[in-house]
């Protein structure tokens, strides 16, 4: 291949340069390159990387041999920049190991391009080459590139494996001892999971120096007895830590009986991992020193850093390859037998513990310390856990990767107050969740809230609208607090999911039944009546007046004990769970089951934890009104667990959590629909057209604004356009030939936003005078401010929604549905989902809304779903297609049975540069 690069950035389809940021990303090994395009300086570089190629893949990727086509090469992509052609390096500390590129087929910007790649012989099979083409990929698409075009030699077996596995669309075919590939560059969801899987490989890779060290440091263990620095090594030696440890503790011999150096440079050799427990000014220069020895991992421990410092420290850590716990971190613990890794700051250690373990991610330590200690109390064991601290490097999305891969964590518990990358943990979380309960504590609900978390982890956090669409696309289990994570962890351990929402309460107290009842209700649950020969069976035959509807009251002197009630509707098909209430009694008899209370509870509550070992398929929880913990897990000699909770509320609310859990399971994985009538590149057209215009951005105006609904396909209402009362007049007219005898006049200024009030409407106008009479009547309203009108039949009868996209600069676009009309802001009633949509996220979307079922009706009722679905798909397209695209409104949207039409839209432009969340690269 011939071609040339660009310096700096690769030229759009309007000519304008877009600018290629550069971005750190892992190999498949866990080293880290820096991506970045090629410049002037570079051009040594990379004649070394050419020069350290064996001849062999010289001829393989210049079709024949000789050190002068290196050199040819470099002068090439290092040259002045070219319209239509780039060039991107893979850097490892600082040298090139790696060149992709591509040029257009005419020199110019286009839909096909011709690409190439090199990687230096000692840099093969770490996954260099695919890393380079997903960058290149994602500039090309950027600049209007559509297709790469490639060859090589057909015994070029590795090019054949990269373009293989890529999982991009590719065409194949040989051609006289070559081989040629037509490769598409738009990402599907094929390729969005083998990057995944790229990424996930890469991730566990790189953590393993952090998460499984061999070798690890102290750096700044000396000083007093209660220094950060002894009490980690002191964690680390109490733990059993299996590799070798080693502290730098300067004019120390040993530390808490550990080897001290006086330096990180004077170690013997270079540890794994560098745990750094030293004042803020201190920390960047440790880094560098850490790099500097080749230290593959760092935590750090102990205050905050500021800005500068900050940033010091993560440029040493990409310069070098190490990945970063923290800063303002507690630690890092894996509990593996051959690990024993505690290197925290927390007093209490996290444990093994007896059938099966969680994984933990926290930002704040002190919620990390409260979730060690509560499992603890639960007998819950921790696989790993990672205090993120301020989130610098190590994230939430690279702790569930490695929980994906471990073989041990069977339950994922996160307090995230911040997302780096939420729809890359939209895309991890969802995996996950298919094979194990992923909870989080949804912090920063409110205003205040957020406020807190911004100033608490120097991090942006997420509108709790947003939060909550995340969560819920991503089947992870939101709670309100640390006591509410650690209920629903207790059920979710010890107990079978329940198979839905239907619940027989039992109890020994009719007023605890009842506040059982209500706050089962209150989480959403349902109570089914129990058919009376099954409570005649349970109860024998009630008193006349009395009740046996669920609740199942047992408080009868002679009644049933609750434990055999509980076992009866274990075995009936009707509930999917059983809440049991027991409220300590006296002792009626005196017999040997009533003797003892003891902490277990007494013999209820022994016979309880009988019947649940006898249904172990069965979702049975406990309510015990007198015990002192919020919840704990009750133990057989057999090993079955039951959940019991102080509080009724507490119990409904984890079984509340459960079945959501059960829900989504039971939902198959949402598809992409395919959408027919989609134009996208005469909409990309349309945008560049309006930026060159507009090069700030600003509002589409209404005929722009009809034709991007057309070309994806979103059915409106007939309208023209006019500038005077003469066009509009006539406009009317037209209209009228057509059967709409009735019309709408909209009056449009510059800036004009939906629903801006009834100066700017005049409804229901027949004939062409009454139609030259509201157009001086609103254009005198409006004291000339009138450009033109927009002119439609009047809408008929509907239900009237709203629709739109925003870009949220954390969580890209989102598409937002809920009521219309004049009441929607007071109900505040709208849902919102990030895009692109699945099937199953739009029919979530629809029925989220609190209002949801009166307006909507059942599927065939009162408006046409089906129609509805396929508004809200396009959007969400719209939005993925077009980067650009700020925000975009459709008020209203009039729904009725046999379909569904946006009345009035708005759209609004930015220039800005196309960013791919999927794309892989370190924070």
């Amino acid at each position: 291949m011939t071609g040339t690069t660009s310096t700096t950035g690769t030229a759009d389809t309007t000519g304008a340069v877009r600018p290629v940021r550069p971005a750190h990303a892992l190999l498949a090994d866990g080293r880290t390159v820096e991506i970045r395009p090629a410049r002037p300086e570079d051009r040594t570089g990379v004649e070394g990387l050419y020069g350290r190629m064996s001849p062999e893949n010289l001829r393989l990727r210049f079709f024949g041999s000789g050190r002068e086509l290196g050199r040819q090469a470099a002068r090439r992509v290092c040259g002045p920049p070219r319209r239509g052609s780039l060039a991107l390096l893979a850097l490892h500390e600082g040298r090139p190991v790696g060149i992709a590129e591509y040029e257009g087929e005419d020199g110019s910007a286009g839909r096909t391009a011709e690409v190439a790649l090199a990687v230096t012989d000692e840099f093969h099979h770490r996954g260099v080459g695919t890393l380079l083409l997903e960058h290149l990929v994602h500039a090309a698409r950027a600049a209007g590139v559509t297709t790469f075009a490639a060859g090589a030699l057909a015994d070029n077996h590795a090019m054949r494996k990269v373009f293989a596995d890529l999982g991009l669309h590719t065409t194949r075919r040989h051609d006289a001892g070559e081989v040629r590939w037509t490769i598409r560059l738009d990402p599907d969801e094929h390729y969005l999971t083998a990057v995944d899987e790229r990424a996930r490989t890469a991730d566990a890779a790189s953590l393993r120096p952090l998460l499984r060290p061999r070798s690890l440091v102290v750096v700044g263990a000396g000083g007093p007895e209660g220094a950060a620095g002894r009490a980690v090594l002191r964690n680390l030696r109490r733990a059993g830590f299996t590799g070798r440890l080693l502290a730098v503790a300067p004019g120390a011999r040993s530390v808490e009986g550990v080897p001290a150096h006086p330096s990180v440079t004077a170690l013997p050799k270079a540890p794994d991992l560098a745990v750094l427990t030293l004042p803020a000014h201190e920390v960047p220069e440790a880094a560098e020193q850490c790099g500097k020895t080749g230290v593959r991992a760092l935590a750090v421990l102990g205050p905050r850093l500021d800005a500068g410092q900050g940033a010091a420290l993560l440029a040493a850590c990409r310069r070098h390859g190490m990945r970063l716990l923290g800063p303002h971190s507690l630690g890092a613990a894996n509990t593996e037998d051959d690990v024993r890794l505690a290197a925290v700051l927390t007093a209490a250690l996290p444990a093994a513990g007896a059938g099966g373990t969680a994984g933990v991610a926290v930002q704040s330590g002190g919620v990390g310390a409260a979730l060690l200690d509560g499992l603890a109390r639960l007998g819950i064991g921790v696989s790993t856990f990672a205090s993120l601290g301020d989130k610098y490097d190590v994230s939430g999305n690279d702790m569930l990767r490695w929980w994906e891969g471990d073989g041990r964590t069977d339950l994922a518990l996160l307090h995230l107050e911040s997302f780096g990358n939420p729809r890359a943990f939209s895309r991890t979380a969802r995996r996950v969740a298919r094979r194990m309960p992923v909870l989080t504590v949804d912090a920063g609900r409110s205003g205040a809230g957020r406020r807190a978390a911004a100033a608490h982890t120097a991090a942006a956090s997420a509108p709790a609208m947003t939060r909550r669409a995340l969560f819920a696309q991503a089947g992870v289990i939101a709670t309100r607090g640390i006591g509410e994570l650690l209920d629903t962890a207790a059920l979710l351990h010890s107990r079978p999911l329940p198979t839905g929402t239907r619940v027989a309460v039992v109890s020994n107290a009719t007023g605890a039944g009842v506040l059982a009842a209500d706050a089962c209700a209150e989480a959403g649950l349902i109570l089914p009546r129990l058919p009376g020969s099954l409570t005649t069976e349970l109860l024998g035959t009630p008193p006349a007046g009395a009740s046996t509807a669920n609740p199942v009251d047992t408080g009868a002197a002679d009644g049933p004990r609750p434990a055999e009630c509980v076992g009866r509707l274990a075995g009936y098909g009707g509930v999917d769970a059983v809440l049991a209430v027991l409220v300590p009694t006296a002792p009626a008899g005196g017999g040997e089951d009533d003797e003892e209370d003891g902490e277990d509870g007494g013999a209820p509550v022994r016979e309880l934890l009988r019947t649940a070992s006898a249904h172990p398929s069965r979702t049975i929880v406990a309510v015990l009104p007198g015990q002192a913990e919020r919840v704990r897990l009750l133990r057989s000699d057999d090993g079955t667990a039951l959940p019991a909770y102080a509080e009724p509320q507490d119990a409904a609310r984890a079984l509340a959590h459960a079945a959501e859990r059960t829900r989504w399971l039971g939902r198959p994985p949402g598809e992409t629909p395919e959408l027919h009538g989609v134009d996208t590149e005469a909409a990309r057209a349309l945008v560049g057209a309006f930026l060159a215009d507009h090069p700030g951005g600003g509002l589409l105006g209404p005929r722009d604004c009809a034709r991007l609904l057309d070309h994806y396909g979103i059915p409106r209402l007939p309208q023209a356009w006019a500038e005077d009362e003469d066009a509009a007049a006539r406009a009317a007219a037209r209209l009228a030939g057509r059967g709409c005898e009735r019309t709408v006049l909209k009056a449009h200024w510059p800036g004009r936003q939906h629903g801006n009030g009834e100066d700017a409407v005049a409804l229901d106008l027949q004939g062409e005078d009454r139609v030259r009479a509201a157009w001086r009547d609103l254009s005198a309203r409006l004291d000339g401010a009138m450009t033109g009108a927009l002119v439609q039949p009047m809408a008929g009868r509907g239900t009237e929604l709203v629709a739109g996209v925003v870009q949220d600069e954390v969580f890209g676009p989102l598409v937002l549905f809920g009521p219309g009309g004049t009441a929607a802001e007071l109900l505040a009633d709208h849902a919102a989902r990030l895009a692109p949509l699945t099937d199953r996220d739009v029919h979530d979307l629809i029925t989220a809304p609190r209002c949801a079922p009166l307006l909507l009706g059942r599927r065939g009722g009162p408006v046409d779903l089906d129609a509805l679905e396929q508004i809200l798909l396009r959007l969400s397209r719209m939005a993925c297609d077009l980067p650009e695209l700020a925000e975009a409104g459709l008020s209203p949207v009039l729904a009725r049975p046999d379909g569904a039409t946006a009345v009035d839209a708005r759209v609004r432009l930015l220039p800005r540069c196309a960013h791919d969340p999927h794309l892989r690269r370190l924070r």
